[in-house]
């Protein structure tokens, strides 16, 4: 991931609805959330959060998947690593050590 890629993901999570549907996404796991269904969790009005789902996804944190008729919509969890990769990179001063408990606490099975 570059900077710029980093600074989309970071300002795609900086805004309230965008966090709240990403964390809704990482809750479902694999199995995604429909796009309306998005909006009715979070009472949200579904052309906001169609668009809020776009920005996420340009950002690289999500991504949709067609099942018949119905788009759901899944955490890109590649992404999310890749943006946590990123912000660590440098990270621990050359002792990667002490990154250890850090990288431990996001790494998931997903």
């Amino acid at each position: 991931m570059d900077k710029t890629a980093a600074l989309a993901a970071l300002a795609a999570l900086g805004q309230e609805t965008r966090l709240d549907i990403f964390r809704l996404l990482v809750q479902a796991g694999q199995e995604g959330v429909p796009a309306g269904e998005v909006a009715t969790r979070l009472g949200a009005v579904q052309n906001t959060a169609s668009a809020h789902l776009k920005i996420l996804s340009y950002a690289g944190l999500v991504r949709n998947e067609r099942d018949g008729r119905v788009v759901r919509y899944v955490a890109d969890m590649t992404g999310f690593r890749d943006l946590l990769a990123y912000l660590m990179e440098d990270c621990c001063n050359g002792s990667p050590e002490l990154c250890q408990p850090v990288i431990k606490a996001v790494t998931c099975d997903c």
